[in-house]
């Protein structure tokens, strides 16, 4: 997920620590284990960081009472990064000078971005949950893969065609009509990705139109797309604008299936759009919470139980899951060393995790199947599984 560019203040931040060099403390291999929580726990995707950390501590409190790791408890630390690029970055800095061994998130694309020179600067790995632009483990200036940086979730190229093979064999249209965030490399990315398989498989884009973060008013920009006569309209972006995008496009009389991308995934969204607006929509997903796999299903009992009997989203799954590759990590490292640590996380295999069995490519991607979810009266419901080609 994508949200901000980094700044130029972000930028900054980085060269002070990196001359810096002092005040981070040296990880050892005796006391807790501390883990680094960069999350947005406030700001424009305050949902999503919410979710993502409450799947890191869920699977912390297991760890812990099986045992720990190394014969040692892990302890979290959390940072707010207010959902904006500088703030992740900050965020970043504060918790690898307080001992952190590694760095869980950001969420988005965007913030992730900020948290990245700090983590490859200081040689501390860094998990996004749910990043999923390809720039964010390989540089895009030099094409090399950033050696501490690491993602659980699969990534846009994936997620993009996932929807358009949807869209032409599942639901068996083939003139579509796209809304992107033009803000967004995310959803930029989303797009690219959509239209190129989509078009090669015969399908037809009849309208490409834009609209900005924090837009409220898209009723003009719906009755241009209606007046073209698609099939469906894919709407890639986060569940903040969607919610209202589905909202007033039901309203003009758009009863065309709308699709979309992961940053649908909060319940925001039904609060937004209406349980009867999101009928008929479609979204690409990392797990679906009524999967019947029973890592899927051991998670979801276990998050009920710990989080009064809320159903987990994809967020909360792969938070969940990124502690448990960090941890598995640190199991076969046999130690909390950076350099030994990143060369554990880079070496994944046939991981069995909430969200699916990892393996870890070697641009530090997971290998894995996604899944489209439908909307039916305000409930996700399981739709299909698409497994990678």
């Amino acid at each position: 997920m994508k949200a901000k560019k980094v700044t130029i203040l972000a930028a900054a931040l980085v060269l002070a620590i990196g001359t810096a060099g002092c005040g981070s403390k040296k990880a050892s291999d005796s006391g807790d284990i501390l883990i680094g929580a960069n999350f947005e726990m406030t700001g424009g995707v305050a949902s999503f960081g919410t979710s993502s950390l409450n799947g890191v501590k869920l699977a912390v409190k297991q760890i812990n009472d099986a045992g720990g790791v190394l014969g040692r408890k892990l302890k979290v630390e959390e940072a707010d990064n207010a959902s904006k690029a500088e703030e992740a970055t900050r965020a970043a800095q504060k918790l690898v000078s307080d001992g952190a061994v590694a760095l869980i998130g950001p969420v988005t694309t965007g913030n992730t971005m900020g948290a990245v020179p700090v983590a490859m600067e200081k040689k501390i790995p860094l998990i996004t949950p749910t990043a999923t632009a390809v720039k964010v483990t390989v540089d895009e200036r030099t094409g090399k893969v950033n050696d501490y940086i690491f993602r659980a979730c699969f990534i846009d190229p994936f997620q993009g065609q996932v929807m358009a093979n949807f869209a032409l064999n599942e639901l068996k249209v083939k003139n579509v009509a796209i809304y992107v965030n033009s803000s967004s490399d995310y959803s930029k990315g989303l797009q690219k990705f959509f239209k190129e398989t989509f078009t090669k498989g015969g399908g037809n884009i009849a309208a490409e139109e834009s609209f900005q973060e924090k837009d409220t008013d898209f009723k003009a920009v719906l009755t241009l797309i209606k007046s073209k006569n698609p099939d469906a309209i894919y709407v890639p972006g986060y569940y903040e604008e969607v919610g209202k995008i589905v909202k007033q496009a039901r309203d003009l009389g758009i009863t065309v299936p709308i699709l979309g991308g992961d940053g649908w995934d909060s319940p925001k969204i039904v609060d937004i759009a209406g349980k009867e607006a999101l009928n008929n929509t479609f979204f690409s997903n990392h797990y679906a919470p009524d999967d019947t796999s029973k890592e899927i299903q051991d998670f979801v009992s276990a998050y009920k139980k710990e989080y009064n009997n809320q159903t987990p989203d994809a967020l909360a799954a792969l938070g969940y899951d990124s502690v448990k590759l960090l941890t598995d990590a640190i199991t076969r490292a046999g130690t909390t060393e950076s350099g030994k640590l990143k060369d554990a996380l880079a070496a994944t295999k046939d991981l069995k995790l909430a969200t699916g069995t990892v393996t870890l490519n070697e641009n530090h991607d997971p290998v894995k199947s996604a899944v489209v979810l439908e909307f039916v009266d305000g409930v996700q419901k399981f739709k299909t599984k698409i497994d990678p080609q």
